[in-house]
């Protein structure tokens, strides 16, 4: 039976779908059998991150809808065969998914799959509690801002309140940039992991290169091989079950940080 992740934060624009898109593939690029699934109804973004927006056919509204089983709609992968899209539909609200139809259908999924990523919607109403509803563990999302760790503390409460326990709920720190955090210019990974007081799962760093992915549709772990990739690779192995020390990840956020001022240095000559 597979693993169900949800990746949420409460605050949009930390990095969720990314996050989703990137650790799915790495995760497949492992060999894992991994569906990710977009709950983020009315809007849906995962489909066109992992550049599957016009392999689609079926949506979770036809699911919930009884037109086809969960299988049935799953898109597959281009490039990683062991990936598989459950999209969601731009034309139905998120009042049309109840929690009891995510359980349903990520149970019907479960004995198909290693690991199962449920991308969440921005804030904490119908969308979060619909996606939060069958997993097993969470991954927050959240930026070195403190309206973003204000967010991210409200829904680790209401995690809590849910029924999850504290082992279960993991913190991914996004968007950090090593150099600022260095000069006192912007909150330390262990500043964020304080005042959350929960496990720091990875680091991820800031970098253009994300919006130039996206606007490929070609998560970039697919296509690069710079900094950001290693902190995703570390997090699906954390995940897997490996000891990789936190101090891999910042490494390869220097790193990342040096390579960007190398290139920007390169340009203005």
């Amino acid at each position: 039976m597979g693993k169900v992740f949800v990746v949420t934060s409460g605050k949009g624009g930390v990095g969720k779908t990314t996050v989703s898109a990137n650790l799915g593939c790495t995760l497949a690029k492992y060999g894992e059998k991994v569906c990710v699934i977009d709950a983020d109804v009315g809007l849906k973004n995962l489909d066109v991150v992992l550049g599957l927006e016009n392999r689609i056919i079926y949506t979770l509204i036809d699911v919930i809808k009884g037109n086809v089983s969960p299988n049935e709609a799953l898109v597959r992968h281009k490039l990683l065969k062991s990936l598989y899209l459950l999209p969601a539909s731009q034309i139905a609200t998120k009042e049309m998914v109840s929690p009891e139809d995510m359980i349903n259908i990520v149970n019907d999924l479960k004995p198909n799959f290693d690991y199962i990523i449920i991308d969440s919607p921005a804030g904490i109403e119908r969308g979060f509690r619909n996606a939060v509803a069958p997993s097993d563990q969470a991954l927050i999302v959240t930026t070195p801002e403190l309206p973003a760790i204000s967010d991210a503390d409200r829904v680790i409460g209401l995690l809590e309140n849910f029924g999850f326990e504290e082992d279960n709920i993991l913190l991914i720190l996004n968007k950090y940039k090593f150099h600022m955090a260095k000069k006192g210019e912007m909150l330390t990974e262990e500043d964020v992991k304080r005042a959350l007081a929960i496990k720091l799962l990875g680091v991820i760093p800031e970098s253009d290169e994300v919006i130039i992915s996206t606007n490929k549709g070609l998560p970039l772990v697919l296509e690069n091989e710079n900094g950001i990739v290693k902190s995703f690779e570390n997090i699906a192995r954390r995940i897997k079950g490996e000891d990789i020390p936190i101090e891999q990840d910042l490494l390869s956020v220097n790193k990342n940080n040096l390579f960007g001022k190398f290139v920007s240095l390169f340009k203005k000559r």
